[in-house]
């Protein structure tokens, strides 16, 4: 295969990172992440996309109980780099790197609670293709919401739950792992040059 442009969909599982609380508070439930991409023929990619993923409140770790949890949306410009290793398999490197609107929702906050951020996100996957224009992939990604986590933040405004200030100094981020779809446009050009 040498792709040029892609569409690629990936649904994976998050979980929470760095923050001490952030992790300890929050259970990553879903993440998607629909991109097209164009690849030159030396391998770098670009391409532009959207991330959602969806952390809710573990219940059992806050005082009093609690239910909701955090939606984050973002749009992303991506730069990689893709090769075929042989026929079958492949890999890509690179990151993300966008703008994030995060919205927390829960029993104590009225609304919403909304916070704008940079969203970054380095990953790496593995290809192994199943036509000519298609594969599949399996996907590690680190993505860093960029704001800080509190108890405030999901509406808690009266303790700190036993965190100190250092625990909440760090962003907000998760380690994913992800399955995706890929369909490559150019599949039957490269079928019809062999």
């Amino acid at each position: 295969i040498n792709p040029d442009d892609s569409f690629t969909c990936e649904l994976g599982l998050p979980n929470a990172t760095n923050n001490k609380a952030y992790r300890s508070i929050m259970q990553g439930l879903v993440c998607i992440s629909p991109s097209y991409q164009y690849a030159l023929k030396n391998g770098i990619s670009f391409g532009i996309g959207l991330h959602y993923s969806y952390f809710a409140i573990n219940e059992f770790r806050v005082q009093p109980k609690i239910f909701g949890g955090i939606h984050s949306a973002a749009t992303f410009l991506k730069l990689g780099h893709e090769k075929f290793w042989t026929e079958r398999f492949g890999t890509e490197t690179g990151f993300k790197i966008g703008y994030l609107n995060s919205f927390a929702v829960s029993d104590s906050i009225k609304n919403y609670r909304r916070t704008e951020a940079t969203f970054v996100e380095p990953f790496i996957s593995f290809i192994a293709t199943s036509s000519v224009n298609s594969s599949y992939r399996f996907t590690i990604g680190f993505p860093f919401y960029g704001f800080n986590f509190t108890p405030e933040t999901i509406g808690i405004l009266d303790s700190s739950m036993g965190y100190s200030s250092a625990d909440f100094s760090k962003i907000a981020s998760a380690f994913t792992i992800s399955f995706g779809y890929t369909f490559y446009f150019n599949g039957k050009k490269n079928m019809d040059e062999d």
